[in-house]
C-alpha cells in the first residue's frame, strides 16, 4: 500500500479562517486538487460562506478567492497509508505540524474542522492562541450522508470570519 501525502498548505499572512480536512482522497490526489472528487460539497459549502460560486471556477481561482476572503485550507495528516478514499481506512498517520502553521498566521480567528476525523485528530495535536475559535463541521464528503442544505446550515457559523469578496 503506498503512502498518501497532503498538499501544501493553501494560506497567507491574511488567513483569518483555516479549514483543515482529514487527508485528500484518490481524486483529489490525482488531480492535485483539494476536493476534486465532483461529489464532495466542499466548494458549494464554502462558496456559500464566502458568497461565491466557486465550483464554476477554474481551480487556481477558486484558490485566489478563498485567500481573497481569508480563508486558508490544509490538512490534519501529513502522511498515511490508506486504500481507497474512506478515513475510516487511514493508518500509520503521521499528522501535520498545525502548531507551526497556526502561529505563522498572524490574522487567523478560527480553525475549522471539515469532519469528524479531522476534527479528532486536530483537536488533539493542535494548541491554538486563546483568541483562535475551533469550529467542528459536518463532513463535505458524499460519505457523509446529510443534505447540502443541512450542512450549508452548519457551515454557515464560519460566515464571520471570511472578508467580504
Amino acid at each position: 500500500m503506498s503512502l498518501k501525502r497532503a498538499f501544501d498548505p493553501v494560506v497567507d499572512a491574511n488567513t483569518r479562517l483555516l479549514i483543515l480536512g482529514s487527508l485528500p482522497g484518490d481524486a483529489s490526489l490525482k488531480a492535485a486538487q483539494y476536493y476534486a472528487h465532483p461529489q464532495n460539497a466542499f466548494w458549494r459549502l464554502v462558496g456559500g460562506v464566502i458568497g461565491r460560486d466557486l465550483a464554476a471556477l477554474p481551480y487556481p481561482d477558486r484558490l485566489d478567492a478563498l485567500k481573497a476572503a481569508g480563508v486558508g485550507l490544509w490538512d490534519v495528516i501529513a502522511s498515511a497509508t490508506r486504500p481507497g478514499s474512506l478515513d475510516a481506512a487511514i493508518r500509520e498517520a503521521e499528522t501535520a505540524d498545525l502548531n507551526r502553521l497556526v502561529l505563522g498566521l498572524p490574522k487567523l480567528k478560527a480553525v475549522a474542522f471539515n469532519g469528524g476525523t479531522s476534527a479528532r485528530i486536530g483537536r488533539r495535536t493542535l494548541s491554538p492562541p486563546a483568541d483562535v475559535q475551533l469550529i467542528d463541521l459536518p463532513s463535505s464528503s458524499p460519505a457523509h450522508t446529510r443534505s447540502l442544505e443541512s450542512k450549508a446550515e452548519a457551515w454557515s457559523v464560519l460566515r464571520p470570519f471570511v472578508r467580504p469578496v
